[in-house]
């Protein structure tokens, strides 16, 4: 992203009034998040037909299990249980309230609210439609009834914390706004792993996963048209 993209929402401040919000919505959202959600939907049944499953995402998963070990197994139990719905859906909530007050400035604070609705709409829908049997080993975390395909554990974390990390940028204390970005980070990738070690994903749901999050993220910081110094 350009620093004007990174710092829209400081270039232009000004309340929008709610139809336009709900057309910028339509059209800078909804609608690139259809295609997106053909595109995941298009990769799962061609994984599940074509590709035959990809018989080598087993091997890779027996490959993890493993490499197990009792300190790994409590380890990654805390990053997979970071992506899980409720967790996401807290910290959601209360990053909102808290953006909000700052900010009295709710089109910015209802940025991650926005990038894991759509994420989950896009992963609730896939998942039914393309229907992947999770790996072939012992899974360490209780499965939830969506399919394997994608992660939507990856792609929630993926989704709030790429959110934070954008809107972590206006913070003016240089060290604080890196250290922040770096931890927001690193979250998603911890979540990827401690799902793939786990049992719960095969390697490609974590991708595709991933993709839906970085998607998701970026229409949501970009679901308001903001006007940038020359008029936009």
């Amino acid at each position: 992203m350009t620093e004007l993209s990174l710092q829209r929402y400081d270039v232009d401040p000004s309340r929008p009034k709610a139809r336009k919000a709900l057309r910028d919505a339509a059209l800078r959202v909804i609608a690139p998040a259809v295609v997106l959600f053909a595109a995941i939907v298009g990769i799962g049944l061609l994984i599940m037909g074509p590709l035959g499953g990809i018989p080598a995402e087993n091997s890779l998963s027996r490959s993890v299990q493993r490499g197990r070990t009792a300190t790994w197994d409590a380890v990654t139990a805390v990053w997979s249980h970071i992506g899980n719905t409720e967790i996401v859906i807290a910290v959601c909530v209360v990053a909102v309230a808290i953006v909000w007050w700052r900010t009295k400035q709710w089109w910015f604070a209802i940025v991650p609210a926005i990038a894991i609705s759509v994420q989950a709409t896009v992963f609730v829908i896939a998942t039914a439609i393309v229907g992947r049997p999770r790996p072939e080993v012992k899974h360490l975390d209780p499965a939830p009834p969506t399919s394997s395909y994608p992660s939507g554990h990856m792609g929630a974390s993926t989704a709030l914390y790429v959110t934070f990390a954008l809107m972590a940028q206006r913070i003016e204390q240089a060290w604080l706004r890196r250290l922040l970005t770096v931890v927001f980070l690193i979250v998603p990738v911890l979540v990827g792993y401690g799902r793939l070690y786990r049992g719960m994903h095969h390697l490609s749901d974590i991708i595709v996963g991933l993709l839906n999050g970085l998607v998701c993220a970026f229409l949501a910081w970009h679901w308001l048209r903001r006007r940038d110094p020359k008029g936009e």
